[in-house]
């Protein structure tokens, strides 16, 4: 590993060839996002930036599952400090624009669960390749507070208002081949394709002109820029929903798997 990535201790960095980084999301709970994986996520983009040796970057999850979300000791540390909810918040918001505003090209690999915090840089990636039993769920309303992170920059514009709203407010899950069909996702492949076909595409990225590729992501992104306003307030209203009460119930229904019971 280059003493560049040191610094990202949660996370694991690969080279599967010539000018092409991946970043792997290695963490027990089928690869939960602790605090540590919070912040490394939002922190790495700017240095793949800026890495000279870089031409494409990938992501994706190791095992069974690409990330199951924010872990439990994520979410304890905001529910009851002010300043944990303004610390995740912020790194929240950097994990959003920071990988709209990397000029390489991002690929991301789901199998599996794809949740919450994780889920981000999958479906902000600018090319998603997903298999085709793969779950991927927005379980912010399931938790008891409003869907920011991503969803309002990027789910109605690359599905639709109507589909997003509906995934968005109920949190039921979406195949891989559901979310190819509404257009949540680039391409879906068979489960033991998705890491082949991944690589592919990064390797057909790499050997394009670098210039063209960067200038046509950095113009089309301004598509979702335009979306920023939409973005920071859905991004205030989560983070005051984790002050409130009905948080506290989705979490309780988390660790005792049942339904919650909001009043």
């Amino acid at each position: 590993m280059s003493d560049r990535y040191a610094q990202f201790e949660s996370l694991r960095v690969e080279y599967p060839d010539d000018g092409i980084i991946c970043v792997v999301m290695d963490s027990p709970g089928l690869n939960s996002v602790s605090p540590q994986m919070h912040a490394d996520l939002g922190d790495i983009w700017p240095v793949i930036d800026r890495d000279p040796d870089v031409r494409v970057a990938m992501i994706r999850g190791e095992g069974k599952a690409f990330s199951a979300g924010g872990s439990f000791d994520l979410i304890e540390s905001m529910l009851g400090s002010f300043e944990g909810r303004v610390q995740v918040m912020r790194e929240a918001r950097d994990l959003v624009y920071n990988v709209i505003n990397c000029e390489k090209p991002i690929v991301s690999a789901i199998h599996g669960p794809a949740v919450g915090a994780g889920l981000v840089v999958g479906i902000l990636a600018d090319v998603s390749v997903v298999g085709r039993t793969a779950r991927i769920i927005d379980g912010h309303t399931r938790l008891g507070v409003a869907a920011g992170d991503h969803a309002a920059i990027c789910w109605p514009l690359l599905c639709g208002m109507a589909k997003a709203k509906y995934y968005l407010l109920t949190c039921d899950p979406l195949t891989g081949e559901e979310a190819e069909r509404i257009g949540l996702v680039s391409l879906c492949v068979d489960d033991d394709k998705v890491l082949e076909t991944a690589t592919d595409v990064a390797r057909k990225l790499s050997q394009g002109s670098q210039s063209a590729i960067r200038w046509t992501k950095l113009a089309l992104n301004n598509w979702y820029r335009q979306m920023g306003p939409a973005f920071d307030a859905s991004l205030g209203l989560e983070f005051l929903g984790f002050g409130g009460p009905d948080v506290r119930e989705g979490v309780a229904s988390h660790r005792e798997k049942r339904p919650p019971k909001f009043v």
